[in-house]
């Protein structure tokens, strides 16, 4: 039996066309303690869907009917354009699709995040993503920011950066804290400033004062010299 979900419990709506997906989903994320309030096949459903439930986060596959193209992306457009970053978006794709990746995180939203639909087997790092897109935060794939940085043009930008370096800059890149890469690197958390204050100079970067929008510094840099996927 599925656990109820605690009174605090962060509400979710998820959208795919698979059902076998979406009950899945449900079913994982209401043991973990989310609560499911409401599934959708496709991008017209998922709308009503967040406007009836108003939920914390949408969890969101980018392919999905009519088109199975980027349906996915248009309703999360459409749920910032209505809602902004009230609601976190979690969009899933079977694909590193780099270009996808962003064009959804370009428009600085907060609480976004993109991950592959293989992440979803570990329960505790899926729930971990969801739960830091619902406080604001950006979760992107590290298959994602790996097709970026491996890009011949971002290698030539990038050049001029250790290689502890670019470990840190691709942890960033996903999302992550100056805890969570200390701990990742075993290094202390000073360590991993200097790091961070060595690779926005490098890179010609100025740090903003959250880790979203460092994030998205990062992001950027790397959209402009690579090629789509």
């Amino acid at each position: 039996m599925s656990a109820q979900p605690a009174p605090s419990a962060l509400r979710v709506v998820i959208a795919d066309d698979s059902l076998l997906v979406r009950e899945g989903t449900a079913r994982l994320l209401s043991e973990a303690g989310f609560e499911v309030v409401g599934q959708a096949e496709d991008a017209t459903q998922l709308l009503a869907l967040v406007e009836a439930s108003g939920p914390d986060v949408a969890i969101v596959d980018i392919r999905m009917p009519p088109g199975y193209s980027d349906e996915g992306l248009q309703a999360v457009t459409a749920i910032r354009d209505r809602w902004g970053d009230t609601i976190g978006i979690l969009v899933l794709s079977h694909h590193v699709e780099a270009a996808f990746a962003l064009r959804l995180l370009r428009d600085g939203a907060r609480g976004t995040g993109y991950l592959l639909k293989d992440r979803m087997a570990d329960l505790e790092d899926f729930s971990d993503a969801i739960r830091r897109v619902a406080r604001g935060g950006s979760v992107v794939d590290p298959a994602v920011v790996s097709r970026l940085v491996e890009q011949p043009q971002s290698i030539s930008r990038l050049a001029e950066l250790t290689e502890r370096e670019r470990e840190v800059l691709a942890l960033m890149a996903e999302g992550r804290s100056n805890q969570a890469i200390a701990d990742r690197l075993f290094v202390t958390p000073k360590t991993v400033e200097a790091h961070i204050a060595s690779i926005f100079s490098k890179l010609d970067l100025i740090p903003a004062p959250d880790d979203h929008r460092r994030v998205l510094a990062v992001l950027a840099y790397l959209g402009l010299e690579a090629e789509p996927a």
